[in-house]
């Protein structure tokens, strides 16, 4: 994501010595996101992608790395681990964890169609699928407890109203945790993230899924609504697109019908999206950290998002 640790030739040559990935041409920094570093990597077999690690420790990325593996081996279109001669997925460069994954082909989309979301959906509900024998058991990193945690640390930083907003969709939130419906929502390891830019379309064919570094245990529900809530709005309102939410809840249940309690708590689950993002993106606004490339993103759209959320939905899912 952005350049916070910089590397030499050098360095990167070494690290890449025992790995089956050629002989290095050149690199270049991916200077967009907020999380980790990034770099494009060009060798006499191909383009890959080099991720430091600033944030995740060395106990964290057997979850992420091995989520990636698994679903790969399961025939989805993720970018696989390249690893050493050791086995090993990652392994430390100037400092920090670092992998090295294949590159995938395709490009993200600003303005998908009614197709591309229908691939997102079915992608979504087989990732669902294949994560069955999965074992890792990383919660959600970004899940209630470290919002309520991050609304503690902003509540200073904050004006009254966004406090306000802030403070009553946490408990929204908690309440909605503890209804019965929701603790038999089917669970497992979730992408948690996938964007629009997270995913790669070769017109309207999926070449991939990338960035699993806030995936985490959660329920399947919130990662569909994750998804729902950039993939199908208007992005000047934030409001949901009711022929873009239809073809990827379509896409979705053609591979994996929803229960009556995910049905019944969509909208819920839309809200606690939004939460999520929207309290992330304060965090980051109010509380940045330095980068030698760094992209803020406004917290003023999934205030939007979260807004209209509580408003109502165009578009309920009925249970098949």
């Amino acid at each position: 994501m952005a350049v916070f640790t910089r590397i030499t030739q050098t360095e990167l040559q070494q690290w890449l010595q025992g790995r089956d990935c050629g002989e290095l041409l050149s690199f270049q920094g991916i200077e967009s996101g907020i999380e980790n570093t990034n770099y494009f990597v060009n060798t006499s077999k191909g383009r890959f992608v080099l991720t430091l690690f600033e944030k995740l420790t060395a106990q964290d990325l057997p979850f992420y790395l091995g989520l990636m593996q698994h679903l790969a081996t399961k025939g989805l279109a993720v970018p696989g681990p390249i690893p050493n001669t050791r086995g090993e997925l990652f392994s430390e460069l100037n400092g920090k964890p670092a992998t090295l994954v294949n590159c995938l082909e395709g490009k993200s989309v600003e303005y998908p169609n009614a197709a591309q979301c229908r691939q997102i959906g079915r992608f979504c509900a087989q990732a669902h699928l294949a994560v069955a024998d999965f074992s890792g058991m990383t919660p959600n990193p970004r899940g209630l407890a470290w919002i309520e945690s991050a609304m503690n640390s902003l509540d200073s930083h904050l004006p009254v109203a966004v406090r306000k907003l802030l403070h009553d969709e946490v408990n929204h939130q908690k309440a909605v945790a503890e209804r019965h419906a929701y603790k038999m929502l089917p669970k497992g390891a979730v992408h948690a993230d996938l964007f629009r830019d997270n995913a790669l379309m070769l017109g309207d064919t999926l070449g991939g899924v990338i960035d699993f570094y806030f995936a985490g245990v959660d329920t399947f529900l919130f990662d569909l609504a994750v998804t729902a809530n950039d993939w199908c709005i208007q992005l000047s309102t934030g409001e949901l697109n009711p022929e873009l939410l239809g073809a990827l809840l379509d896409g979705y249940q053609s591979e994996r019908p929803l229960s009556a309690h995910e049905c019944e708590l969509w909208q819920d689950m839309l809200r606690a999206a939004g939460l999520r993002f929207w309290t992330s993106r304060l965090y980051d606004f109010y509380m940045p950290r330095e980068a030698e490339v760094l992209n803020v993103k406004d917290p003023k759209h999934f205030e939007r998002v979260l807004l209209a959320r509580r408003q109502g939905i165009p578009l309920a899912p009925q249970p098949n």
